[in-house]
Parts: C-alpha cells; sequence; structure tokens
C-alpha cells in the first residue's frame, strides 16, 4: 500500500494517471504531450522516472510493440484503499 500512495502524492503522477484514464496505450511522447498541455514542462526522463514509480505502485503497465512502449491504467490497486479503511 505505501508505494501507492506514494505514485499519487505527486501530481505529475496524478496527471499522467489523469492522461491515461482519457486514453490508455500511450507512449512517453504522448504522456509528456499531455502533461504539456496541462501546463506542466517535465522532461523525457522526468516523465520516464514517473511512470516507473508508478509501474512499481502497480498503477500502470507496460507492454512493448516493436520499438514502442504503451502505458496502460491499471486502477486494481486502487480498490485496497476502500477494503482496508472501509467508510461505516
Amino acid at each position: 500500500m505505501g508505494d501507492i500512495y506514494r505514485a499519487l502524492a505527486d501530481p505529475t503522477r496524478r496527471a499522467l494517471l489523469d492522461a491515461l484514464a482519457a486514453a490508455d496505450g500511450q507512449t512517453l511522447f504522448a504522456l509528456r504531450n499531455a502533461l504539456l498541455e496541462r501546463g506542466l514542462t517535465p522532461t523525457r526522463q522526468a516523465v520516464s522516472q514517473h511512470l516507473d514509480v508508478l509501474e512499481e505502485a502497480g498503477l500502470v503497465h507496460v507492454r512493448r510493440e516493436g520499438r514502442y512502449k504503451f502505458h496502460d491504467l491499471d486502477t486494481r490497486p486502487l480498490r485496497e484503499i476502500p477494503r482496508r479503511w472501509p467508510i461505516p
């Protein structure tokens, strides 16, 4: 659970998750452009590092097709939050 909170704590990572929720299966280039549209200006390396944190938390899965890497959102880890702290 700790990795999920660390991943969600950063506004750039939350913006990446928003971009993937809008359109799954995006490349690093497309995700960087989505961040630029939101007024964020990270480098490609910074976006890659943010995606690594999201992948470690299980929120993003990467699939390769040829020389491209596509990133897909996985919300299953978020379902653990209400299981751990159910709303009465």
